[in-house]
């Protein structure tokens, strides 16, 4: 079967000779009963295994593998992208690798257990705890339930990533670390391995050591630098003794530079969408390599420039094609669901390992920690032992990684931190645009959160002792309606209030699409284009934007007329994020009556308000906005009601 064909491991590639394992595996619910067929890897709680099986704490997986004659006299090596969430391996009856953790890849050398043609019956047993409160497991509904089980979904349980072989020499490279140089005129290589080594970047330059330094420098004269508009990739090539590996990485520096994210030195605002990595059929597995970069695509159509892959650490073939297509990343764990010194140990084993393994992309410019005290039991303000795990998980990253910012707790308690984000949903458009107004401009950090129907907590951007100011911020999270109309609506007025602050660096909706119980996405979870009540995704995050200077009242009736027939004045700004001024025409045309007037918006400002004088009828006023050349760069839309 030709399940997920592609080489599962572009940043560490030795794909011209490997074999692909997946497709049908025998299954059991119970030792040695081999009953059904599943497919790998797609969890067994989803269609796309064949399986369907619920709340399933133990499942057992067995296959027949062959090494390829003419690996012979080389090590054969067992990967695994991912199993949740313990998983034990045999190999012929003899215990190959033993691996807790549903999110990191692990591997096992089985030359020795293999019989002498080369075959072995090959065994895995997976424990996927039903309570996954403790373990770090993301959005993957527990039982118990966890604090936050009202968005949570349908576990991916069992191999869900990539099962293959390889071949390799007994000397071998075990890590290869590719950062771009400060100066971005060279990739910095960090590889363990054998002497002596060759890298080699295709058509760029080649570098021989006899012996090697442990880090080395390769120039790259006339650099192409990687970037959002042109996300230009070098490959690396690299040979320790026996064993080549071919890696690739960008150069590029990401940088805040007063109120905003900067990548190569140009400023970059950060239209931001949440995307919790799950898929109808596949749950944590996407369905094909195909969907991974449509997935991206969807993003950019709707004029996102980063995607936040929300506490997954998903698929590198995600990362791949993030790399190839120019979306920005802000990359983060899986969270765990109660606090204890357990729990903060596997989150931070988890969090390493996601520095460790996707480093070298050049798509990710922002790290997270926790998320909204998630497995810090909402306590992070009165508990000095809760502040303490996220200045660890803080400085894991940090130290690991120190070229990219880091948020320590993304929406609530900042402890330690690069970057302050805030996590605030209302769905009363002038609360909304008062409480957006006080976080970006003064120093009140508070602001109520809704945990449940009937209570709301007053949260804080600040832990005790934490300073945020001078600290670049945006919003990690908003959105507001139970209607996809009601999504549109909000989705326009929320964020014009959001541009309307210079002060403010961006900000991440939520979400992509929707997730099974969770409708609150621009597509459905078939990744299909929703009604969204006239309003376009695309004009909404724009490079520029057109600021309504009013509160609506609600959808359809955003200004409300005072039946006097006088025509109306409809105060607008722009809000420009362009590398160049904009000498622009403002037009409007509320049904037969039309007019314009001139704008000139400078980038990374908001322009003083200026009148639309409109007629005083009910309707959809339309507002759109011509550069110089008249190419249409903004639109918006008022309704008037009586």
């Amino acid at each position: 079967m030709n399940t997920r064909p592609e080489y599962p491991r572009p940043h560490f590639d030795r794909s011209e000779r490997w074999l692909n394992l997946n497709g049908e595996w025998a299954f059991a619910r119970e030792a040695d009963s081999f009953a059904e067929t599943i497919v790998v890897p797609f969890p067994w709680e989803h269609p796309d295994s064949g399986v369907i099986a619920h709340w399933l704490p133990t499942a057992w997986y067995r296959r027949q593998i062959e090494r390829p004659a003419d690996w012979a006299g080389e090590r054969t090596i067992l990967h695994f992208g991912a199993v949740h969430h313990h998983a034990t391996v045999w190999v012929n009856g003899e215990l190959a690798v033993e691996h807790v953790g549903g999110y990191l890849p692990f591997e096992a050398d089985i030359t020795d257990l293999l019989d002498a043609s080369g075959r072995a019956e090959l065994v895995v047993r997976v424990d996927a705890p039903v309570d996954k409160r403790f373990v770090p497991h993301g959005k993957q509904r527990s039982l118990p339930a966890d604090d936050y089980d009202g968005c949570a979904f349908t576990p991916s349980s069992g191999i869900w990533q990539t099962v293959w072989l390889e071949p390799r020499p007994a000397a071998y490279i075990s890590r290869l670390q590719l950062r771009p140089t400060e100066t971005l005129d060279g990739i910095e290589v960090t590889l363990t391995g054998p002497s002596p080594v060759r890298i080699e970047i295709p058509g760029v330059a080649v570098r021989e050591y006899d012996e090697w330094p442990g880090t080395a420098i390769v120039p790259i004269p006339q650099p192409r630098l990687w970037s959002p508009d042109d996300p230009h990739l070098y490959d690396v090539i690299v040979t320790a003794g026996q064993d080549t590996v071919r890696g690739y990485t960008g150069l590029r520096k990401v940088e805040w530079q007063g109120n905003n994210l900067a990548v190569n030195g140009a400023p970059t605002y950060v239209r931001g969408v949440l995307d919790q990595g799950f898929w109808p059929t596949g749950g944590h597995t996407a369905p094909s390599d195909e969907a991974f970069r449509r997935d991206l695509e969807l993003a950019r159509e709707a004029g996102f420039n980063l995607v936040r892959k929300h506490i997954k650490l998903e698929d590198p073939r995600w990362l791949y094609w993030a790399d190839r297509l120019g979306m920005l990343v802000w990359a983060e764990p899986p969270s765990t669901g109660r606090f204890t010194a357990e729990s903060v140990a596997a989150f931070e084993e988890v969090t390493a390992g996601m520095v460790a393994r996707d480093g070298n992309h050049p798509s990710i410019v922002i790290w997270g920690g926790y998320n909204e005290e998630w497995g810090l039991d909402w306590d992070v303000p009165g508990d000095p032992a809760k502040q303490d795990a996220v200045r660890r998980a803080y400085r894991i990253i940090r130290d690991a990684d120190p070229t990219r910012p880091v948020v320590d707790n993304s929406g609530w308690a900042h402890v330690e931190t690069d970057l302050v984000d805030w996590h605030y949903y209302d769905e009363n458009a002038g609360s909304w645009a008062a409480i957006v107004d006080r976080l970006v401009n003064t120093a009140d950090g508070t602001f109520p959160v809704r945990l449940g129907p009937d209570f709301v907590a007053q949260k804080t951007i600040a832990a005790p002792g934490f300073d945020p100011t001078g600290k670049p911020q945006l919003n990690g999270e908003y959105g507001g309606g139970s209607t996809s109309v009601e999504r549109g609506w909000h989705l326009r007025w929320q964020t014009q209030e959001l541009r309307r602050h210079p002060l403010n660096a961006g900000y991440i909706y939520t979400e992509l699409y929707d997730i099974e119980h969770e409708t609150v996405g621009i597509y459905t979870y078939e990744r299909r284009p929703k009604d969204l009540g006239g309003v376009v995704p695309s004009d909404v995050h724009a490079d520029t934007v057109l600021i309504v200077d009013l509160v609506p009242q609600a959808p359809g009736r955003d200004l409300v007329l005072a039946g006097d027939g006088r025509s109306v004045a409809v105060p607008v700004r722009v809000s420009h994020h362009g590398r160049d001024p904009l000498l622009a025409t403002l037009h409007w045309a509320l049904d037969s009556a039309s007019g314009s007037v001139p704008v000139d918006a400078k980038p990374f400002e908001v322009t003083d308000p200026f009148d639309v004088m409109v007629p005083s009828a009910p309707g959809r006023l339309m507002l759109w906005a011509t550069d110089a050349s008249g190419v249409v760069v903004a639109r918006t839309a008022v309704d008037l009601a009586d």
